[in-house]
């Protein structure tokens, strides 16, 4: 049986045992680092969050990852309670405090705080909202290419849960990753409302045909930064990248296909449904977008 890998896998890291926590403006240890069960998040999954990746004493693309979560937050009328600038400080503070310097992971979440009763109402959230920035030692670890199964969950439409938002309610990709897990496979391919390639649970989805990198139109994915960023680098450098509706049909005939998140950047996909692609391993195209996205990010110093 071949051992499952994730897109959020890490090497071990023991000092991971005695981070530090923040947790609405104080940082607490790991094990009481804690939020009310009266929290809308944990109630309702009511909440937005970032996830951050620290290189070399620099945390990629920061202020656009603070732009959307401002953005998402103003989408679900979430006041966090700190402008731009404080939460970028909180970020160093609690970076500063676990004494990080490169290779780190940063989830910073924010709900609308803590209800007074057990019930659906906003307007029952009358202590928040709640801030919370879980950091740790995480050096991305895939030992091989990752394999993906198609799933018959989809991202919603913008009318129901717009899927360009990181909100905490994540059920349905927790599904998606369900069935692709019980069908054998690392990872959940989804399809859009048409039925065309679109995403996977966890990461924005590319693949290589005849030089060509071809994504899904955005139309019913999240607004990945590392995927617009590869696509700009794309654009810069020669690459054909098309935003494009494609088939199944199109990703099971690829020659590359990967994923693109903060944390893994770009992740190599093996198979998809039982299918090789390409040879099964990281592609001509893909390392060449990772070493011009390496170089980028050296750029941020």
């Amino acid at each position: 049986m071949i051992k499952k890998v994730t897109t959020h896998q890490a090497e071990e890291d023991r000092r991971n045992a005695d981070i530090l926590i923040y947790v609405d403006g104080e940082l607490k240890k790991r094990n009481e680092a804690t939020v009310s069960v009266f929290d809308s998040g944990f109630m309702l999954g009511d909440g937005v969050w970032e996830a951050l990746r620290l290189y070399n004493g620099i945390w990629a693309f920061l202020d656009e990852h603070i732009d959307r979560l401002f953005e998402a937050a103003k989408a679900i009328d979430l006041e966090i309670g700190l402008d731009r600038k404080g939460v970028a400080a909180a970020v160093l503070q609690t970076q500063k405090a676990n004494n990080m310097t490169t290779d780190a992971h940063a989830r910073l979440m924010v709900t609308r705080g803590v209800k007074e009763r057990p019930f659906q109402h906003p307007s029952l959230s009358q202590f928040g909202p709640t801030m919370v920035i879980i950091m740790e030692h995480s050096k991305p670890k895939f030992p091989r290419p990752i394999s993906l199964a198609t799933v018959p969950h989809m991202r919603g439409l913008p009318m129901t849960q717009d899927p360009k938002l990181n909100s905490h309610s994540k059920l349905n990709c927790i599904l998606a990753c369900i069935a692709a897990e019980k069908a054998g496979a690392d990872e959940a391919l989804m399809l859009d409302v048409q039925g065309f390639v679109n995403t996977t649970n966890s990461c924005n989805f590319f693949i290589v045909r005849k030089g060509e990198v071809w994504t899904s139109t955005g139309d019913y994915c999240m607004n990945g930064i590392t995927r617009q960023k590869v696509i700009d680098l794309c654009h810069a450098n020669g690459i054909p990248v098309f935003e494009r509706n494609y088939s199944l049909v199109d990703a099971y005939s690829a020659d590359e296909a990967f994923l693109t998140g903060t944390f893994g950047a770009q992740t190599p996909v093996g198979s998809i449904d039982g299918r090789i692609i390409g040879n099964g391993e990281l592609g001509t195209v893909t390392k060449r977008i990772r070493n011009l996205y390496n170089d980028l990010i050296e750029t941020q110093k």
